[in-house]
Formats: structure tokens, C-alpha cells, sequence
């Protein structure tokens, strides 16, 4: 428990303690939304690297390099844990901004440093405003900011890490309609950090693979109208690697 207790006191102290640098992260983003982006995605990951450190996680990083340097993609990931995304924002060469659930966007404060990290809020039930989401998504992309989506929807809570919920065919739309490139990513050890045993934290150590990029446009016919199927098998395929490498450690 000491280090749930610890965690949670470094959140909410940075939340209440950083709110005169969030005013003015915003008035520098009023002038220049580049800026305010570097900057912002700098202060969160300083911070959730001393929260992975804090939580005993150690990162092992494959294939990084195949993520392109020069341009935003949307990254794909399966979903176990919320420190998937402590580990995505501490490892993305880039500027990113994660999907999140539309209730995430009513928790004060915490809300408004999503925003000035480019998340983006995704409203599962309302189909209209889902819409709106992936049109503010694809601009995102457009304007050099990568996306990342957990097609599962949710938190997956299978013991398996292979038994991953069903891809939704929906959340490649953005790079559908943007043209950009899809990277799989694929995670493991995450949930051990913390959902398998609420409210405990306990070290682990965390594989994250980025995968090799593709265009939607250029899969092969027989995969090309189910491009969540395709990437979730090849998300199966890396985490079927990275567990037969754990246990060969």
C-alpha cells in the first residue's frame, strides 16, 4: 500500500500544485500551440516517469525505429492497464494524445492537462459526437500529432493477455481518413503494476513493441475491409512473442 499511497499523493499534489504552469501553458498556446505542446508533453512525461519509478517499473522498448521521425501516426494498442499510458506517453518519439473515454473529461483539472497533452475525449454511446472525435482526430493528425487509440474500448480484464476484446473496426477511421500510417503496439506487464491486484502497486517490468507501419489503402484485398481484425492479429503475434521471451528469461 505504501506505494498506492505514494503515487496518488505525487497526482494529486502535481494537479493542485501545477495549476498556476497549466494557466500558463494555455496563455502561451493561444500564441503558439507548438510550443505549448512541446512543452506540455515534456512536464507530463518528466512526471510519469517519476510515477513508473515511484511504482518499481522497469521499460523494456522494441522497435521503436519503425516508427516514421518525419510524420504523425495512429498507434494501436491492446489495453490492460491505465499505466499503458504512463508507458505510451514515456516512450512515443513524438508529440501524442491519447483517446479517452468522454467521462475522463469531467475530472477537474486532470481534464485540463489531458487537453494540453492533445488527448482526446470519445463518447462510445452518442454515435453524432463519436463522429466529432474522429474528425478532431484526423485534424490532429494532419496538424503533426500522432494519435493513440485502444480499440478494445475499454480496460481488457482476461487473464490472458492474448484473450484481447474484440478490435472495433470504427477506431482505424483515422487514419483511414487521414492517409497516415497505423503502428501496432503491443504491451505486457502492465497490468501487473496494479489492476491485478487493487489497491496495490507492485513492481513490474513492462515490454512495449511498436510494430511495423502500414497504410490501410495498401493492405491485401482479403483483409483491407477489416483493418482492426488485421491490426489485432498482428498485436497477438507480438504479444505471443514477448511472452514466450518472458518466460525464456
Amino acid at each position: 500500500m505504501i506505494r498506492f499511497i505514494f503515487v496518488a499523493a505525487t497526482v494529486i499534489l502535481f494537479l493542485i500544485l501545477s495549476i498556476p504552469l497549466m494557466l500558463v501553458e494555455f496563455l502561451i498556446g493561444k500564441k503558439n500551440r507548438c510550443l505549448r505542446d512541446v512543452q506540455s508533453l515534456a512536464v507530463i512525461q518528466c512526471v510519469f516517469r517519476l510515477i513508473l519509478w515511484m511504482a518499481g517499473v522497469k521499460i523494456t522498448v522494441k522497435g521503436r525505429e519503425n516508427v516514421p521521425a518525419d510524420q504523425a501516426v495512429l498507434y494501436v494498442g491492446n489495453h490492460r492497464s491505465y499505466f499503458d499510458i504512463l508507458v505510451g506517453y514515456v516512450t512515443v518519439p513524438s508529440l501524442t494524445g491519447f483517446v479517452a473515454k468522454k467521462e475522463m473529461e469531467k475530472i477537474p483539472l486532470l481534464s485540463s492537462w489531458m487537453k494540453l497533452v492533445n488527448c482526446l475525449f470519445l463518447d462510445r454511446v452518442n454515435l453524432k459526437e463519436g463522429l466529432k472525435t474522429i474528425l478532431a482526430g484526423i485534424e490532429q493528425v494532419k496538424r503533426g500529432v500522432s494519435v493513440w487509440i485502444f480499440p478494445e474500448g475499454t480496460r481488457n480484464k482476461n487473464d490472458d493477455p492474448l484473450d484481447m476484446l474484440t478490435f472495433k473496426e470504427g477506431s482505424l477511421k483515422i487514419a483511414e481518413k487521414s492517409g497516415c500510417y497505423v503502428v501496432p503496439v503491443a504491451l505486457t506487464g502492465t497490468a501487473e503494476v496494479f489492476e491485478q491486484h487493487f489497491p496495490k502497486i507492485k513492481p513490474s517490468h513492462v515490454t512495449i513493441t511498436f510494430g511495423e507501419p502500414f497504410h490501410t489503402k495498401e493492405l491485401p484485398p482479403e483483409v483491407k475491409k477489416f483493418p482492426g481484425a488485421y491490426t489485432e492479429e498482428q498485436i497477438k503475434a507480438m504479444l505471443r512473442l514477448q511472452l514466450a521471451e518472458g518466460q525464456n528469461l
